[in-house]
């Protein structure tokens, strides 16, 4: 897959830019500040519906105005697909596939494919648990669009349940009460098993190709790994998280892979009706896929805290080639290739790194890079280049 032509029309610093892109390395260049990074994100809000830099869609927005427009033309084999989104101020964003009638935004996922690296990616490590829960979830999203679904139903009913449990809090809550936080349990177990079903897979297609894209990286000294933790697993401490020494290795994140969705979705009932004197007492619930965590691990140690500055670099640019590589073996993208987005991440690696990381990438389908200068580029990845100045695109070098 790869872009053709992308249009923004008041789309953060960009009243109209049109940029024509093809297959293989563009780089754009441009100094800092001027908008090369809002052109990215621009891709990247179009795969995933989400920025990798704000949390919001109102900064998305030029200022002042109440509307933003993205339009893509994307090329996969012999076809041609133009995709729009219509980011809205105070209602729900629209998108529109090849000029026909206005759909639910969502339903354009999947149309678009990327794996953006960006200097934001240090949170996956040093951050909280999170980010690496959406990392999973807009992987699983990527991979499976239906799985947007999955995320908007169980945010929907742990909100609906969370409120619940507030109003016990604050002395609102009733024997009556009881019985309704009763169904929403049945509802949260469910949607919660489908989600951590997901992302339980996703993890052990993951798990390989970071081990290797990490030894790609570096000298090969150390071996990076991942564990999921669930809080399903175990009790909860006094401070309403999982209690220390909580499956401390794989084996328990193996016993729950053997579980079906209708299994998980007991063991949720289960344990929500052991932790229901905590939770109604925190006033908020204590268990599920929205507290768990992906551990990242490097040789022995959780990367979290241990890992050197560079191996932290080199843990997030393996996760998102791993991503890529996930991808790729994903039949059902067709062999098509995502679109590669490397958001200023050369002016943050070493010429070790830089070289090593240009190698791996140089093949791809189509790589997007952004850069203050062209010194910033390792000669692999040696292709057209694109000046970015001030409110759009001078030309190409």
């Amino acid at each position: 897959m790869y872009l053709e032509h992308l249009s923004l029309t008041d789309f953060r610093s960009y009243a109209q830019v049109d940029l024509k892109l093809g297959p293989g390395v563009t780089v754009l260049v441009g100094s800092n500040g001027i908008g090369k990074t809002n052109l990215m994100e621009a891709i990247g809000y179009l795969a995933t519906l989400s920025s990798h830099r704000v949390s919001t869609d109102a900064p998305l927005l030029r200022f002042g105005t109440e509307r933003a427009l993205i339009r893509a033309k994307l090329v996969r084999g012999e076809q041609s697909t133009v995709v729009e989104l219509e980011i809205n101020a105070g209602r729900a964003n629209r998108g529109r596939i090849n000029r026909g009638n206005p759909v639910r935004a969502r339903d354009i996922l999947g149309i678009c494919q990327t794996v953006l690296f960006a200097p934001e990616d240090l949170a996956l490590v040093k951050g909280d648990p999170s980010n690496r829960r959406r990392f999973m979830d807009e992987l699983l999203v990527s991979l499976m669009p239906v799985h947007a679904a999955t995320r908007s139903d169980y945010d929907r009913v742990l909100k609906q349940r969370n409120a619940l449990l507030k109003s016990a809090r604050t002395g609102k809550f009733t024997s009556g009460h009881e019985a309704t936080l009763d169904v929403w349990d049945q509802h949260m177990a469910r949607a919660g098993a489908e989600l951590l079903h997901a992302r339980l897979e996703l993890v052990e297609l993951l798990r390989p190709h970071l081990k290797s894209a990490y030894a790609q990286l570096t000298d090969g000294s150390k071996e990076a790994g991942a564990v999921y933790r669930s809080t399903i697993q175990g009790v909860l401490d006094d401070d309403g998280g999982p209690a220390e020494g909580l499956a401390e290795g794989s084996e328990g994140v193996e016993d729950l892979r053997t579980l079906s969705v209708e299994q998980l979705t007991e063991r949720y009932v289960q344990v929500f009706a052991a932790s229901r004197r905590k939770e109604l007492e925190r006033g908020i619930s204590l268990v599920g896929p929205h507290r768990d965590e992906l551990e990242l691990v490097l040789g022995q140690a959780p990367a979290k805290g241990y890992a050197s500055h560079g191996e932290t670099w080199s843990m997030c640019l393996s996760l998102r080639l791993a991503s890529y590589y996930v991808m790729l073996d994903d039949t059902r993208t067709g062999g098509s290739a995502p679109i590669l987005i490397l958001d200023d991440v050369f002016a943050e690696l070493d010429v070790q790194r830089r070289r090593k990381l240009a190698a791996i990438v140089a093949g791809a389908e189509q790589v997007l890079v952004t850069a203050a200068v062209d010194a910033d580029i390792p000669e692999e990845l040696a292709g057209r280049r694109v000046k970015v100045v001030p409110g759009g695109i001078d030309g190409e070098g």
